[in-house]
């Protein structure tokens, strides 16, 4: 792992964990100031954004959420406690909530969250499609997953991940009954997803039309005890409240830094709900989510090959055509909700890291397109395509790691090239690096 923090976002996300553990506040000015005066953050604008300007209540600005805090807090506590023991046996170690022990535990716990948020994956496309673990070593290395697990563990996209694959698998689980106790834990895991990433309250929407689909078709049912939809808004009722209860947090936040519930009002102006840059999202050479990552065109495929499948047959998949469905429209408002973005772009990132979130439907989608591929020549032609998407998503990271792209762009017969000849080539030198030199690739690059 990648045991620093660098990015302006990783530290708003840090800032309020340090800051509610030893402050017992939301004013990051103190942690703003640390990471800025150690040169740690070089992005343009910072001081100007954190250190000078001040929201309504007179508090620095966070566009974070407080969701990734509360997931690394277990992994903070025992850094902390690393920390304090270290010092009472003599170490020199600072017990101040920066030091190495902290910021191990944090991107620690970013890296167990991803391996967890794949090992839900595997189970969901398990109990959709029949298979898992093989597309979701695929999805592993072949997305910018393993990027934000390992290289950039500060930012919020594996935890995201993993809170997004929790959700879902808690859906196909309370889909069986729609229990009202069933309801109230996928509510949990919906305000737990949406205060990690405020994108990710589109995800609502597969089991908001699963559950209005299902309502529906038992109201309509021959079963005289179903046919009304009083249970069913009882149910909906309870788990909206529970989602608002365990959504207080970052309410409270949202109040006590911005003065109102939601964002700061800067970052409305970021969005046009027309979405004129979806297009871009997925096919742009900066960092459309095809381009960057074109084994999300299988998983695609594969999801729209089970829609088809569920409609033709009359048993086995078909069941479970509500969830194909929301899986479908999930993924379509990820492309919206980034497409409506000026800063779509997320320039300097790793690929289109907005939709690492959406890992759970990519296992999900590339399995059921693994399952549909049997024949022999046709299963070792696709083995070959997945290797060669694997092998780019690598490519690029290294390329990006040490600088031999332009980290705003593919430019594809450059990227190509370095990939299958320059890595290769350096590969051994770079891992030593990697290994053993991890600061040698934190100098600024001039590409």
């Amino acid at each position: 792992m990648t045991t620093r923090l660098y990015a302006s976002d990783e530290i708003q996300y840090f800032a309020y964990l340090r800051s509610l553990w030893f402050d017992q506040d939301l004013s990051f000015e103190n942690e703003y100031r640390h990471f800025y005066d150690r040169g740690v953050a070089k992005t343009f604008g910072f001081q100007e954004t954190f250190l000078e300007m001040t929201t309504s209540t007179g508090l620095r600005y966070n566009f974070g959420t407080i969701g990734s805090a509360i997931l690394w807090a277990p992994f903070y506590a025992a850094g902390d406690s690393v920390a304090r023991i270290m010092r009472a046996s003599g170490s020199d170690v600072a017990v101040d909530g920066y030091s190495a022990p902290y910021i191990t535990a944090v991107t620690l716990g970013s890296a167990v969250y991803g391996f967890l948020a794949l090992v839900l994956s595997i189970v969901a496309a398990h109990r959709i499609v029949g298979s898992g673990i093989v597309p979701g070593l695929f999805v592993w290395f072949g997305t910018p997953l393993f990027f934000y697990m390992y290289i950039a563990p500060g930012m919020a996209h594996a935890c995201s991940a993993f809170a997004v694959a929790a959700f879902v698998v808690t859906w196909l689980r309370v889909r069986e009954r729609w229990s009202i106790q069933g309801v109230a834990l996928l509510g949990c895991f919906a305000a737990l997803m949406v205060m990690v990433r405020e994108q990710d309250v589109f995800f609502l929407i597969g089991p908001i039309v699963d559950f209005i689909w299902s309502s529906w078709k038992d109201v309509r049912g021959p079963n005289p005890s179903e046919r009304s939809f009083v249970p069913r808004i009882q149910v909906a009722i309870v788990g909206v409240l529970v989602a608002c209860f365990v959504y207080l947090p970052q309410v409270i936040s949202y109040i006590v830094l911005n003065g109102h519930i939601g964002p700061p009002n800067v970052i409305q102006t970021k969005m046009d709900w027309t979405a004129p840059y979806a297009g871009l999202v997925l096919l742009s050479s900066e960092h459309g989510l095809i381009v960057w990552t074109p084994l999300v065109l299988l998983s695609l495929c594969g999801l729209i090959l089970l829609a088809i499948r569920n409609r033709e047959e009359d048993s086995g998949l078909s069941r479970m055509s509500h969830v194909t469905l929301g899986l479908l429209l999930m993924a379509v408002t990820q492309v919206y909700v980034t497409g409506s973005l000026s800063s779509w772009a997320s320039a300097g990132a790793f690929g289109q890291r907005r939709f690492v979130g959406a890992t759970v439907i990519l296992v999900i989608g590339l399995a059921a397109f693994l399952k549909f591929v049997r024949s022999g020549w046709k299963r070792q032609a696709l083995g070959c395509l997945i290797g060669l998407c694997i092998w780019w998503n690598i490519g690029l990271m290294v390329q990006f790691g040490s600088g031999m792209m332009d980290r705003q762009k593919i430019e594809l017969q450059r990227n190509a090239y370095n990939s299958f000849v320059r890595v290769p080539q350096e590969l051994p030198s770079l891992a030593y690096r990697y290994f053993f030199n991890r600061h040698s690739f934190y100098e600024p690059h001039n590409e």
